[in-house]
């Protein structure tokens, strides 16, 4: 069964890059939310995986959005961001954060990995994904 995955990017060609990727390792999209707003209305128990940016077109809105995608709808958060820093030791409920710009082979190692915990598997990390342990 392909893992659904929403996409938090306010940068359009970003956002539909990473959507093109997702496609392309044969995984669902459940779409593109650019803000706080869109994210929680494209939620759901049936989203797998969120990759969130930190700053949005309403600010630097991403940890709010992540904690609630991981708290109330059980989805696995990763921060895809190129602040890195703004999340501090990390963000209640969410798995870690990727520093930009991420290729192809990256995110695919980080998603098969976000996959296997969520399945329960013990994997080691890539080594660019940065856990929080929280």
């Amino acid at each position: 069964m392909p893992t659904t995955i929403l996409i938090v990017e306010d940068e359009f060609l970003i956002a539909v890059e990473m959507e093109a990727v997702v496609h392309d390792l044969g995984h669902e999209s459940a779409g593109i939310a650019d803000d706080m707003q869109s994210a929680l209305a494209k939620a759901s128990d049936a989203i797998d995986v969120a990759l969130v940016d930190v700053n949005l077109a309403d600010g630097a809105t991403g940890p709010r959005i992540g904690e609630k995608l991981a708290a109330d709808f059980g989805i696995e958060v990763i921060f895809v961001t190129a602040n890195p820093a703004q999340l501090g030791e990390g963000v209640s409920g969410t798995l870690g954060a990727l520093e930009k710009p991420v290729d192809l082979s990256i995110l695919k190692q980080v998603l098969d990995y976000v996959i296997a915990v969520r399945k329960g598997e013990k994997i080691d990390p890539p080594a660019r994904l940065r856990l929080f342990f929280n």
